[in-house]
């Protein structure tokens, strides 16, 4: 089976990209990260490309007058390194609608929150603020909208009562090393299949059982 070539957007650390990077170069995904772009010239990202080898390319706002001519430049580079799938890992622009076309339900995102609670920015914060027991992580397909796309993996982690912003998005962060690489070995296997907003995974074993924050001590008999 052919490996998919990927193309990964950052804006800063690529935490995620290293995760998927590690991923592909142990064969743990059938898939190549062939370029890596960022439109921050100092993202920590462009770093951890060179190190693997991996060509990367800085495409900055200030060169461009709309963002219909940024996002051109962004999809003529990502075609020029035979992407299929799209990755963002941290890359902060909306993308334009043309963008979106031009790799239908083949650009992937990943939130730290449970969407579609939270979507946006500062969502530790935010779920802290409100009270929830529970957060996580999604990857979704990228649409039109922010933080909208259909959702294909999500991953739950439990609030502690002393839990900070901090130490919430780290838990959150080590669930979205695992699960972003599993999402694109699910698309490199050609098992997602977009219906309305449902993804739904051929093969895909239902998840049985169910958790509570706090723990249930009642008995129910």
């Amino acid at each position: 089976m052919n490996r998919v070539p990927i193309g990964v957007l950052v804006s800063g650390g690529g935490t995620n990209l290293q995760a998927i990077i590690d991923a592909s170069e142990a064969g743990r995904i059938n898939a190549e990260v062939k370029v890596v772009v960022s439109n921050n010239p100092i993202a920590y990202g462009l770093d951890r490309a060179r190190r693997h080898g991996i060509p990367s390319a800085v495409i900055t706002k200030e060169s461009f007058t709309t963002k219909d001519s940024y996002d051109a430049e962004l999809i003529k580079t990502l075609n020029n390194h035979g992407v299929m799938l799209v990755v963002m890992a941290g890359f902060m622009r909306i993308l334009t609608p043309a963008f979106v076309a031009a790799f239908p339900m083949r650009i992937m995102n990943i939130h730290p929150s449970l969407l579609p609670a939270f979507p946006g920015l500062g969502v530790q914060k935010k779920a802290l603020e409100y009270g929830a027991r529970f957060a996580g992580c999604t990857v979704h397909f990228v649409d039109a909208g922010v933080d909208s796309g259909p959702i294909i993996i999500q991953a739950v982690v439990p609030v502690h009562d002393g839990d900070t912003a901090e130490t919430l998005s780290r838990r959150i962060l080590v669930e979205e090393h695992r699960i972003y690489p599993q999402a694109i070995q699910l698309f490199a296997e050609g098992r997602l299949h977009v219906e309305g907003r449902r993804v739904f995974i051929t093969g895909g074993q239902p998840v049985e059982g169910s958790i509570a924050n706090p723990p249930v001590t009642i008995s129910d008999e």
